[in-house]
Parts: structure tokens; sequence; C-alpha cells
């Protein structure tokens, strides 16, 4: 027989061993990669865009507003254009300077072309990156345009960054191969490319 001392011992260390299990705070379970939230996901850059409000140059009445917009490996560009002559096509291009000063709207300079390439058609072949393809009118001397500049970006300060240069829409289609602007005739709206 154990003597009293010994029991109450051996009693109070069962209390205490049983006592210490129920005090400390219970095991938080680690967090297995299945089991940790999911980082809150960024926001995808917004696409670059700009606008052009087109203004009639001396003597002419077309004008429109068009907006820009980056796409993939170019710059998509859309928008109205009214004071057209009904039934016809327009030669339509980026040119380097963003001034329309100029009542001819010569103050534009020549097409952007930073690769120094011939003038051509933008659908195959070597041509300028201002090289777009031409502008039809309806019968009420109307364009709606929904065409794409490849080969150019925006708002990004590259070489090939078309912000701040001149939209320019020409009197007469591109023919796509007289040196060096597709004999395209005089200019007869301008806008400059300007961020939003």
């Amino acid at each position: 027989m154990k003597h009293p001392i010994e029991k109450l011992m051996a009693l109070t260390l069962a209390a205490l061993l049983s006592g210490c299990g129920q005090n400390e705070p219970a095991a938080t379970p680690s967090a297995t990669p299945a089991e940790t939230p999911p980082a809150p996901e960024t926001a995808p850059a917004a696409a670059a865009a700009a606008a052009v409000q087109l203004a009639p140059t001396q003597g002419n009445t077309a004008s429109g507003t068009l907006s820009l917009t980056a796409q993939g490996d170019g710059v998509h560009l859309a928008g109205t254009i009214q004071g057209l002559a009904p039934n016809g096509q327009f030669g339509f291009h980026i040119h380097e300077k963003g001034d329309c000063s100029a009542p001819d709207a010569s103050s534009a300079g020549e097409h952007f072309n930073p690769a120094g390439a011939p003038h051509g058609n933008p659908q195959g072949g070597a041509h300028h990156a201002g090289d777009m393809l031409n502008v039809s009118s309806d019968a009420q001397g109307v364009a709606q345009v929904d065409t794409r500049a490849d080969g150019v970006t925006l708002n990004g300060g590259l070489a090939t960054d078309v912000q701040g240069r001149a939209l320019v829409l020409h009197e007469k289609a591109d023919d796509y191969a007289t040196q060096p602007s597709g004999a395209s005739g005089a200019r007869i709206a301008c806008g400059v490319i300007a961020g939003v």
C-alpha cells in the first residue's frame, strides 16, 4: 500500500499533467497551399487609348471624331467622318508631326515612317507605319471608320508611338504605289492624336 503522501503526490502530478493540456491554446493547423486564400487578382492594365478631332483644312468640309486603342501589334481606329464627297474613297494616313496649324495641313509633315520603308499597301508588302486603308464615304458623304494601323504603338514612348502625331485625310484614294504618298492629293482634314 502506498504511503498517503506518495498517493497525494501521484494525484497532484496527474492533475497537473491533465490540466496543462487544457490551459494551452489549441494548436492551429498549418495552412496547406490549397487552403491559402488566393492573392487578389490585379486588374489587367488598361489599354492605351487616344482620340482625334479631325478638322477641315482651308476650303474643305470634312470633319469627325475618332478613337484609337492599342490592340495587339497595332492601333485600332474607329469613328465617323462627315462632310465628304459622296461615294468616294480617301487616302488616310498618320503623319509624322502633330501639327495641323497650316491652312493646308502641310505642317503635319510626311507620312509617319520610323523604319524608312517605301510607301505601300498596309495589307501586304513594305509600307510606311502610317499607311492605312482608304476611307470610303456613303451616298450622304459620311464614312464609318473601322481600321488598323499595324506596327505602331500608342502612348509608350517608343519610336513607333503615334500619340502626339497627326491623322490626315486626303482628297483622293491612295493608289498604294506612287512614292512617297500614293498620289492621294490635297489634305482635306487633319487632327492631332491626343491621349484620353
